[in-house]
């Protein structure tokens, strides 16, 4: 006969971890609230508006980097490809493409090096680590050859306003990124929770040999993840490129990280098979709100990279003893 308590603490355990990105958004907004003088801007409309703008771009590449994650893989080429990206839009508006153009440009390069990764993983069967580990140095080589080594401003166009603050003085209204940003996160949720892509992809996750067996075309679906991950990821290089108003080849350096941490500090599994959507652009918001924080609290950038360090080891210890507490 089981104990009424035991039987009831997985329960428990699963609710807790479900909420816990949310509580961990209230705890760092509740840290940097303690200061007075940091209370006095933290939560005005405008600072609001400026954490929003800069969790953009991490929270793109986290709706692809979910994706990813959950069917067991990773992607350290991210960085690399938004600045990639960022780079092949703006050289485009320079040579005269129409702003529609150099969007659908931007895009379909990132999709074709996520293309790419995937048919190499699937294809080859090698380890996801390796492959974009590789990509991440072709991508950022590449970048630096197709601009010359140097930042391309980009001509006055409707991209700019992708990432534009309007109205600085007021919370509304807010740039056409933050909305399409919501609309995409919207999407992929559905998506990931309500349709034979989604439930695939978990199982995917959860046991690649088990899938394999219950005719789940496996290699197809990977090359799918990656390519549309990679779409994801022209979409965050296209806003960095409005948001600095010029494609710079060494931009985004270490971004990767800040997705893959905001990914997990979401609940997301670097093991597979577990993560939403939700979980990881609440994630994004974590790692934006301790960004703004540190700088409003005048914190050298290294103290800033220590925190996100710190956060993403955290992250890691966090997702073992979800995955430990799960198994009991």
């Amino acid at each position: 006969m089981s104990h009424p308590a035991r039987s009831q603490r997985p329960d428990f355990v699963r609710l807790f971890f479900a909420v816990g990105p949310v509580l961990g958004l209230v705890l760092v907004i509740g840290l940097f609230s303690l200061s007075p003088a940091v209370r006095s801007h933290f939560f005005t409309g405008i600072n609001c508006k400026i954490i929003l703008l800069q969790t953009v771009i991490v929270a793109l590449g986290a709706l692809g980097m979910t994706m990813i994650i959950v069917s067991g893989g990773i992607d350290l080429s991210v960085g690399s490809v938004v600045a990639l990206t960022s780079v092949v839009g703006a050289t485009s508006l320079v040579n005269g493409c129409p702003p529609a153009v150099a969007v659908v440009l931007t895009i379909a390069v990132a999709g074709g090096v996520g293309l790419i990764n995937g048919l190499i993983i699937a294809g080859f069967r090698m380890m996801p680590f390796i492959v974009t580990l590789g990509m991440m140095g072709v991508a950022r080589g590449t970048a630096k050859w197709l601009a010359g080594n140097q930042t391309v401003n980009t001509p006055k166009s409707s991209i700019n306003n992708l990432m534009a603050m309007l109205d600085p003085l007021h919370f509304f209204p807010l740039p056409s990124g933050v909305w399409i940003t919501i609309a995409l996160s919207i999407l992929m949720a559905v998506v990931m929770q309500r349709t034979i892509f989604g439930r695939h992809l978990f199982a995917i996750g959860s046991n690649e040999a088990t899938a394999r067996l219950c005719g789940i075309r496996v290699s197809l679906m990977k090359v799918s993840i990656y390519a549309l991950a990679g779409l994801f990821f022209g979409l965050a290089g296209l806003m960095q490129m409005s948001r600095l108003t010029q494609g710079d080849p060494t931009a985004a350096i270490g971004l990767e990280l800040d997705i893959i941490a905001a990914v997990v500090i979401g609940g997301a599994s670097l093991n597979g098979g577990s993560g939403s959507i939700s979980g990881s652009i609440i994630g994004a918001l974590i790692m934006a709100v301790l960004r703004s924080g540190s700088s409003q609290m005048n914190w050298p950038n290294y103290i800033q990279e220590i925190i996100i360090g710190v956060v993403i080891i955290l992250a890691v210890g966090l997702d073992k003893l979800r995955q430990r507490r799960t198994a009991l």
